[in-house]
């Protein structure tokens, strides 16, 4: 193990140094794509090489113990040794290709009629704080209200270095249980909605091909379907082969509304298309942390209890306010950490 640790450990120092170097080459702001990309490659390996050199210190500290002969440094050394080993490890587990990208979030309301578009506002809220509280800037693509104040269904865009690989986690179906205001026995009600969370396409990834698309125009409406526009500014946009349809009318121009949908309806067709290859690598799928369906519960949050338990990693936290005004960071952490830690224990296994 002491061999493979050594070359995995001299690999790294070389891609960092590798990574350096090309940061430092002017040539490389003439294209600002690839400049990008390899300020990325950097900061990727930033944290997998703080590890390398705790270990490479923490090792020699090991040796020396062994020199003195004092059993107990030897002890606590080779702890340390054995616990940068792997943090080292599960740093350095294959990331997602696509968890530098911005995401397009999809929240709908599930089961519980009025209930259950409340508690999409509220999920909507929640998800929107996160990404305030992680830096990333977000914006709403398009929304269908409900008549008791909340939402059908409200899809928006987060933009930010890794908002992928914070959000990915969010899909799925989230339960709610609590005493509705309009429930006058104190009863408590269960209701869910559901979120589907998709990388954002940029156009090279996916090619649309206009004669794939059809195309009506029609006037927005608010809820309960009165009129809210005078000019068929709504559109919708169904594309053929898939079947696919997004529709979109938040904005008063029926161009923003045809863009926006567009921007949707690629985000859809890149997941269908990673669906599709997860679904081919099905021993790989199985290892998984959840499979982002929106079928699958992930999450459910009790309001009399104060509590949320995220079901794919058996965590449950007290503190419920907390978590709905966006503090999902040890949620997040918990199922990434879960998630690696089964990735390295499948390559292993490989």
């Amino acid at each position: 193990m002491a061999g493979t640790i050594d070359t995995l450990v001299e690999d790294l120092e070389r891609s960092y140094a590798d990574a350096q170097e090309r940061m430092n080459d002017p040539d490389l702001y003439a294209d600002r794509n690839a400049a990008a990309d390899a300020g990325r490659r950097l900061k990727e390996l930033e944290g997998p090489h703080r590890l390398a050199l705790a270990w490479r210190e923490a090792s020699g500290d090991l040796d020396a113990a062994r020199e003195l002969g004092d059993s107990d440094l030897v002890a606590e050394y080779d702890a340390e040794v054995q616990r940068l080993e792997e943090e080292l490890k599960l740093a350095l587990v294959e990331r997602d290709p696509n968890d530098a990208k911005d995401v397009v979030v999809e929240i709908r309301q599930g089961a519980g009629g009025d209930e259950a578009a409340l508690w999409a506002g509220d999920l909507f809220r929640m998800l929107t704080r996160y990404a305030e509280r992680r830096g990333f800037k977000w914006e709403t693509l398009g929304s269908g209200p409900n008549e008791g104040g909340g939402y059908k269904d409200v899809t928006f865009a987060v933009k930010g270095d890794g908002a992928y690989s914070v959000f990915k986690w969010e899909g799925g179906t989230h339960r709610v249980q609590r005493v509705p205001e309009t429930e006058s026995q104190g009863r408590i009600h269960t209701s869910t909605a559901t979120v589907a969370v998709m990388p954002e396409a940029e156009e090279v990834e996916v090619a649309i091909d206009q004669n794939d698309l059809k195309i009506d125009v029609y006037r927005s409406t608010g809820p309960g379907g009165q009129s809210v526009n005078t000019t068929d500014s709504a559109v919708r946009i169904t594309h053929l082969p898939t079947g696919i349809v997004v529709a979109m009318q938040d904005e008063k121009s029926q161009l923003q509304n045809k863009q926006k949908a567009l921007r949707v309806l690629r985000a859809r067709l890149l997941e269908a298309e990673l669906r599709r290859q997860q679904d081919e690598q099905s021993a790989q799928r199985r290892s998984q942390i959840g499979s982002g369906d929106r079928a699958e519960k992930i999450r459910t949050y009790n309001f009399p209890e104060n509590r949320v338990t995220d079901h794919r990693v058996k965590l449950t936290l007290h503190r419920l306010d907390a978590v709905l005004d966006g503090e999902l960071g040890d949620i997040t952490e918990a199922i990434a950490s879960e998630d690696r830690r089964r990735a390295l224990e499948a390559t292993a296994a490989a």
